[in-house]
């Protein structure tokens, strides 16, 4: 087992409130795609996001890696977040994740039910794209490097006007792509070339929220509304204003279904 290292941020500190840990997609660092949503949830949890291999504050991976164990992975950081006293064990949990990491929101409630009292899975699918796609991706990437994806991947992650009206927060985005490291950038588009959750989605049982993007041609609302049709315990909800990078382009809306739906989790447990 090749089980990646992954490197926390605290986005927000506060040992009173329920945890929420936040993933990222492909190309982004967690700070730059959640920094927007910060202050929408600040109130109603203490953040810790976490970086792919290769992004932001996380070291490059030197092998290949499956999406499971990108979830023993984050499992691996929480538990060191716990023994370090930056967690609480007995507070409660809770996961949202985009793209990729929403992928992961699913292969967490797969392998590790019950770790998270509740997670979202943001502009994300149970399987995204193709086998041949992603090796296609990864090929490329690793030989010619991130700037050779930056035009397609600035079309596919906004909706239309976004880049105009938001120069500072798209900009960022698209440096974090720009600073990935190629190999492991491949890496991860390895693992997606094997992720296919679609028929295990019957037997998760953890508290799910998939959320689309009306304008997201990654992964439309319709993967969103086949998660809540096929998992026991899932919903799904769309935001019009975003594409796939929900918490970026959209970080009040997207803040407030995930304050809404963790509050109800919350108090199914006070009942």
């Amino acid at each position: 087992m090749s089980i990646p290292t992954l490197t926390p941020s605290l986005l927000h500190s506060a040992a009173d409130l329920p945890t929420l840990v936040l993933g990222p997609s492909l190309g982004t660092g967690s700070l730059a795609l959640w920094g927007p949503a910060v202050p929408f949830l600040k109130e109603h949890f203490q953040l810790v996001a976490w970086d792919l291999p290769g992004h932001g504050e996380s070291a490059p991976s030197t092998e290949e890696f499956s999406m499971a164990e990108l979830a023993a992975g984050v499992i691996s950081m929480v538990q060191a977040l716990e023994a370090d006293k930056v967690l609480t064990p007995a507070a409660p949990l809770f996961y949202a994740g985009v793209s990729v990491g929403g992928a992961i929101a699913l292969q967490l409630a797969n392998d590790f039910p019950g770790a998270f009292a509740g997670l979202s899975v943001i502009c994300s699918a149970a399987k995204i794209g193709t086998p041949e796609g992603w090796t296609e991706r990864a090929e490329l990437v690793a030989k010619a490097g991130t700037p050779v994806v930056l035009a397609g991947s600035a079309e596919r992650w906004f909706a239309p006007g976004f880049i105009e009206a938001n120069p500072v927060v798209s900009t960022d985005l698209l440096h974090n792509l720009q600073d990935a490291d190629r190999f492991a950038y491949a890496h991860v588009c390895g693992a997606l070339a094997g992720f296919d959750l679609r028929e295990a989605l019957p037997s998760m049982t953890d508290p799910i929220l998939a959320i689309a993007g009306a304008h997201d041609a990654v992964c439309p609302p319709a993967d969103a509304q086949f998660i809540a049709e096929h998992a026991q315990n899932a919903q799904a909800a769309t935001i019009d204003t975003v594409a796939h990078l929900a918490p970026a382009e959209d970080p009040e809306a997207t803040a407030a279904l995930l304050n809404e739906f963790f509050a109800s989790i919350s108090q199914e447990k006070i009942a």
